[in-house]
């Protein structure tokens, strides 16, 4: 299926998530003060608030962990698992909130219904869509017809690609070949049926004399001008077009049509692009970020004390790195050695544990006693919070590397430098201070290439043993 197709499922998907999760805390609710009363409930105008906290919550659940960027209905047990995810991530914050907060007038036993009344709606709209959604798009939308051009093994491809979707109402008229073609020609190899082919110069008498939606050129880049013709008569009769853009020489990028005003523009990205995932991403760190330095306050000021009482120099260690594209912002931590430690480096060059730019020492000599124990349990990287609350950095990124490393990348390895740094990332789960500068470098470039909201998640959960545990941390 096409992916603005995909994208148009998803979004309805959402839209009757969030209606489904209203009606569901409305029903909670009735059950939970008419049906069943251990005790008074307060009134339904103590619960507005927490209402779209609650379908926030569902919703935001669903979009970290991806269940709306692919809807796959023919997988029956994607109805049950999806769903699933979302009420256990979504009971677990909702309960958090409450005893965090100690919001004693919110029922545990309503909270409760409203999470299986959510879970059990959403299934039973997953597997009712996957039942009748094929009936409700030949109705509404009915079948529609490609024309697919071209002589490539390419056209074999997008044609299996057109019958996998035959249900979603998406069907092959024929081929059309570029030159001449023997009359009453079938295609049918890797197919579940056989095609007309044509020559492309019939194309214009198709168009004309059959139902044709849409045709595809699959063309090499020394045959386009043989298509100018076929394009410009489609064009004519509103026929929608696509040409696979195959010739191109990218490997990794990521190719989208996009407009500067009304001047179309031929997009090619080997980061991510989808903004109102991106925005997601930005939004919860905030919101973290302020949350985390809120709770952890009485503890940056102890520790702030042990540091200054332990040591001579500042609380605070400030630090130029690189951002994303090379914007160079101040990092902050918990200053773990002893003032003028920076000064030392040059002498300690032989001592450096890992190849490439990047320096480091499993026990660094600069450490102070506090500073070692900070390290191994990551507690000089709290004040980074604060730059993640500035827009520096991210929870989940490549960590930000000093200008001079920068200047001795690699051209492939820059790439990193366009995705906001981050706490952690992949890296962090392979042991962190073991990993050798190469595989490094590959962890965060495969981070990037697959990035989504789902991937921070299982990160940020992976993270956290590690940390408390301090394994891999020099």
């Amino acid at each position: 299926m096409f992916s603005r197709y995909k994208r148009m499922i998803g979004v309805l998907y959402l839209v009757a998530d969030a209606m489904l999760a209203l009606g569901s805390f409305a029903l909670a609710h009735w059950l939970r003060s008419a049906v069943i009363t251990p005790q008074p409930l307060y009134p339904a105008t103590n619960y507005l608030w927490i209402v779209p906290l609650a379908v926030a919550l569902w919703l935001g659940i669903g979009l970290m962990t991806g269940i709306y960027r692919e809807i796959q209905e023919e997988k029956p047990f994607r109805a049950f698992w999806d769903p699933l995810k979302v009420a256990f991530f979504g009971t677990a914050l909702l309960f958090a909130i409450t005893f965090a907060f100690k919001l004693e007038f919110i029922s545990r036993l309503l909270l409760g219904f409203y999470v299986l009344i959510a879970f059990f709606a959403m299934v039973a709209f997953r597997l009712a869509a996957r039942s009748l959604g094929d009936p409700l798009r030949r109705t509404f939308g009915g079948y529609r017809e490609f024309l697919v051009a071209g002589n490539g093994p390419e056209i074999s491809g997008i044609a299996q690609a057109i019958e996998a979707n035959d249900k979603r109402g998406m069907r092959i008229f024929a081929f059309a070949r570029i030159g001449p073609v023997p009359q009453g020609l079938q295609e049918s190899s890797g197919l579940r049926r056989s095609y007309p082919v044509y020559s492309l110069d019939h194309l214009p008498e198709l168009v004309r004399t059959h139902v044709i939606d849409e045709v595809i050129f699959a063309v090499s880049k020394e045959e386009m001008e043989k298509i100018t013709e076929a394009f410009l008569v489609c064009e004519e009769e509103g026929v929608k077009t696509r040409i696979l853009l195959n010739f191109f020489p990218q490997s990794i990028s990521k190719v989208y049509l996009d407009r500067l005003e009304d001047m179309p523009l031929l997009t090619f990205t080997t980061t991510p692009e989808n903004e109102y995932l991106l925005l997601l991403k930005r939004a919860l760190d905030f919101v973290m970020a302020f949350v985390l330095l809120v709770i952890l306050s009485p503890f940056f000021l102890l520790l702030s004390l042990v540091i200054k009482l332990t040591s001579k120099g500042p609380v605070l260690y400030r630090q130029v790195r690189c951002g994303l594209g090379g914007r160079k912002f101040t990092l902050y931590k918990f200053r773990s050695m002893r003032r003028g430690a920076d000064f030392e480096r040059d002498g300690l060059e032989a001592l450096n544990e890992l190849d490439g730019p990047v320096f480091k020492i499993k026990n660094d000599p600069r450490c102070t006693p506090v500073g070692r124990l900070m390290r191994k349990f990551s507690l000089d990287e709290l004040p980074q919070i604060v730059n993640i609350l500035k827009g520096d950095m991210s929870f989940v990124g490549p960590r930000p590397p000093l200008p001079e490393e920068v200047e001795k990348y690699a051209g492939w390895q820059r790439r990193r430098l366009r995705m906001q740094p981050g706490l952690t990332c992949l890296w962090a789960l392979e042991g962190r201070s073991k990993l050798n500068f190469q595989r490094w470098m590959e962890l965060d470039l495969e981070y990037i290439d697959n990035w989504s909201p789902s991937l921070d998640l299982k990160i940020l959960l992976k993270t956290i043993p590690v940390v408390l545990l301090g394994r891999g941390a020099s």
